[in-house]
């Protein structure tokens, strides 16, 4: 079904034709209507990544687009010269296929290329006879091994698309900086989602709409409706959707790509083939839905995921393994000064420590374990006590629930599980299977005493005197039965390291409760660590750096619950602390220097040093900034915009969060942007390069420059010698 143009479509429309010409014109005068032409066989424009010293990925997407359901394949060619103006090539090749298969997309790898050279690349369509070339694009090799040169990229994450504009990509254009010889992107490409009202704007010119979606999972918010991508005809929808965006397609055409996911590009807060939209309410895994991810992610990136390589020329995208045999992490050497370690977080990661259907109730350790833990802390005598001595407040009471001497408590926690259950949504039957789990065995007398009250059965009520101590789900901050809360965010995080510390002990499955990055690759990143290269960049999705709300202390606080340390994102890497200890620790003792971690996903600007190792951590370039987000969960949460906890975690988050990590040297929670990263011999400078929150709804593509420009701000940091400054 057609729609009647609005206004700024057509002016967008004519931007995305003037892109057409970016880098000037071939070998033959190209008129306007020519390049609207070519432009009709090519509508995502092209795209090159995985650039190293002898060879490069190129992409595009060719058809005709009067014909883009069904048609069959499209031939073309590839020239690629290191002339703008094509006068000679280095490359000619004929007979490449743009399959159907493959949603006419197509990959190419071309080899035999000189090290450190700048090339320019189009692919060409011949159709009834006439020459049809799509936009130039271009790309630049890495530095040869050994070379002391130094290295200039950017790194930049979460680009969602509906109802927000890429003025960060914009941005980036306007600087015109020719010494940046490659962007990394760290995930979140895409979003899978049509429009989650609790994230996402309702702006309708900056929208997805599937084509097929029936074959999309229907979500509920409330009173909204939405759509999540499942089928692989979603997942390109999306794809297709982003790049026909002009200001994307410039920032194609221009630089080459290293691209990583993390779980938008299947499923927010995923991990392996399991989404977590139900909070545990129902079973989510579905490896079909995540190969169609990958499947559609491998068609729209130039990378090249096959481990084994595939030579030169045409990708096959289906020898490319999806899950669960995927394999997309990789490193890149840039000369002398720089190894770039590309790792996978999502694939091989375990579930999040506290299900999302976990009973609060429910003890976690017992009397037992929580004694063996706290003796089997790296702590003095003295800190062991300190801590040994907090579990025995009655908060920590636990009896079990299945004594027959609690037969009517247990009663009265079942039934109110019951109805909470099927209140959430669960049929009586789910809520049934889901009550025989949880609501047995050692139960939490802060938890129990609280619900025989809302029963109206305080009779009931169990004395903590004389009971064992122990550790409850309700210890580290979960309080709902399916809920977000307590398990992905806001734990309760001296409990939490404990637990954390108690499960990747377990004899049974040592080390497997946090084990992020799997046993093959985590011994793959280990040998590449040990590399001479002057840095060892590490590309993690996740941010390394803690982000701790310390709230011990503030008195204002009516809660007393509340005045305690909270991690706020247990889902990236502050979720597996005893790992990335270990991982950190490792780094240490074996004398890996200049080491540098480079994340995002956390949708804002952070650089600290973690126990020794220095983390910088990008802006999301459209995505809702991390204070937006959590200004409105505490607002939801029923916490009022002038009330201490809502000051403390929103209006001056930053502050709370460099009181709750020493080590933390920046922090900007409330921009948008990327990060221009330039390392040599001696120092890494990294710049962010930021725009207002505020200003990411806006199309500035249809201002002058000097706007954005006024809106544009940066903040130069120094990395040397494991510590990081303000420049």
């Amino acid at each position: 079904m057609s729609n009647k143009l609005h206004r700024r479509t057509i002016l967008q429309s004519i931007v995305a034709v003037a892109a057409t010409t970016a880098f000037g014109c071939s070998d033959e005068e190209t008129t306007v209507t020519q390049a609207e032409a070519s432009r009709r066989f090519f509508p995502q424009s092209v795209a090159s990544g995985e650039p190293r010293a002898e060879s490069v990925v190129l992409w595009t997407r060719a058809l005709d687009s009067e014909h883009d359901h069904g048609a069959g394949d499209s031939t073309l060619s590839l020239e690629v010269s290191t002339s703008e103006s094509f006068g000679t090539l280095v490359l000619k090749q004929d007979g490449l296929k743009a399959l159907a298969d493959n949603d006419h997309a197509i990959k190419v790898k071309v080899t035999n290329l000189q090290a450190r050279t700048t090339y320019y690349y189009r692919f060409v369509f011949e159709h009834d006879g006439e020459r049809f070339t799509s936009p130039v694009g271009r790309t630049r090799t890495a530095p040869a091994a050994g070379d002391d040169v130094p290295v200039k990229f950017v790194f930049a994450s979460c680009q969602d698309y509906v109802g927000r504009y890429y003025n960060a990509w914009s941005r980036l254009l306007q600087l015109e900086d020719d010494d940046v010889e490659f962007i990394v992107f760290l995930g979140d490409y895409i979003y899978e989602t049509t429009g989650d009202p609790a994230f996402q704007s309702t702006n309708t010119l900056r929208g997805v709409s599937f084509s097929k979606p029936d074959e999309a999972i229907l979500q509920k918010n409330g009173i909204f409706t939405y759509r999540a991508a499942s089928s692989l005809s979603n997942y390109r929808d999306i794809y297709k959707n982003l790049r026909m965006d002009p200001v994307m397609q410039k920032v194609h055409e221009r630089y080459p790509f290293i691209v990583m996911w993390d779980d938008h590009e299947y499923s927010d807060d995923c991990w392996g083939s399991v989404a977590t939209y139900q909070d545990g309410r129902k079973d989510e895994k579905n490896d079909e839905r995540r190969k169609n991810a990958e499947r559609a992610f491998f068609e729209y990136v130039p990378i090249e995921a096959n481990p084994n390589g595939a030579g030169e020329g045409a990708i096959d995208v289906n020898a490319e393994p999806t899950y669960p045999n995927t394999h997309i992490y990789r490193d890149f050497e840039f000369g002398k000064n720089l190894r770039l370690i590309v790792t996978d977080y999502r694939t091989y990661r375990p579930d999040h420590l506290i299900a999302e259907d976990a009973y609060p109730g429910g003890v976690v350790m017992t009397k037992e374990a929580l004694a063996g833990t706290i003796a089997a802390l790296p702590f003095s005598p003295e800190q062991k006590a300190q801590i040994s001595a907090q579990f025995a407040n009655d908060l920590f009471a636990y009896v079990n629930i299945d004594d027959s001497a609690y037969a009517n408590h247990k009663a009265v926690l079942r039934a109110a599980y019951l109805d909470q259950a099927t209140k959430a949504g669960l049929t009586p039957e789910e809520a049934t299977a889901k009550a025989n789990t949880w609501v047995q065995g050692n139960m939490a007398l802060a938890y129990v005493n609280q619900v025989l009250a809302a029963a109206g059965q305080s009779a009931l009520n169990i004395s903590p005197g004389g009971k064992d101590r122990g550790m409850a789900y309700l210890h580290m901050g979960k309080l709902g039965l399916f809920d977000i809360r307590g398990t992905r965010y806001i734990v309760v995080k001296d409990t939490y390291d404990l637990y954390a510390a108690y499960r990747y002990a377990n004899p049974a499955a040592p080390k497997a409760s946090e084990n992020a990055l799997g046993d093959a690759q985590e011994a793959w990143f280990k040998g590449k660590v040990a590399s001479a290269n002057t840095w060892k960049i590490i590309v993690s999705s996740v941010s390394m750096t803690a982000l701790v709300w310390d709230l011990r202390g503030k008195t204002d606080i009516p809660d007393a619950t509340l005045r305690q340390r909270f991690y706020f994102n247990a889902d990236q890497w502050d979720g597996f602390p005893t790992k990335k200890q270990e991982l950190l620790g490792f780094l240490r003792q074996t004398n890996v220097s200049n080491a540098l971690f480079i994340s995002g996903d956390i949708h804002a600007s952070y650089a600290s040093v973690e126990s020794g190792i220095p983390a910088l951590t990008a802006p999301a370039i459209s995505s809702g900034s991390v204070k937006e987000l959590a200004g409105n969960a505490v607002l939801a949460a029923g916490y009022a915009q002038g009330s201490p906890l809502f000051g403390y975690v929103v209006a001056q988050m930053d502050e709370t969060l460099k009181a709750g990590n020493p080590g933390l040297v920046y922090s900007n929670s409330d921009a948008h942007g990327f990060v221009m990263l330039e390392v040599n011999g001696t120092e890494a400078l990294a710049t962010y390069h930021l725009i207002p929150s505020t200003e990411v709804s806006k199309d500035y593509s249809l201002r002058a420059a000097s706007e954005l420009e006024a809106k544009s701000s940066s903040q130069k940091l120094r990395v040397q010698n494991g510590a990081i400054t303000l420049a």
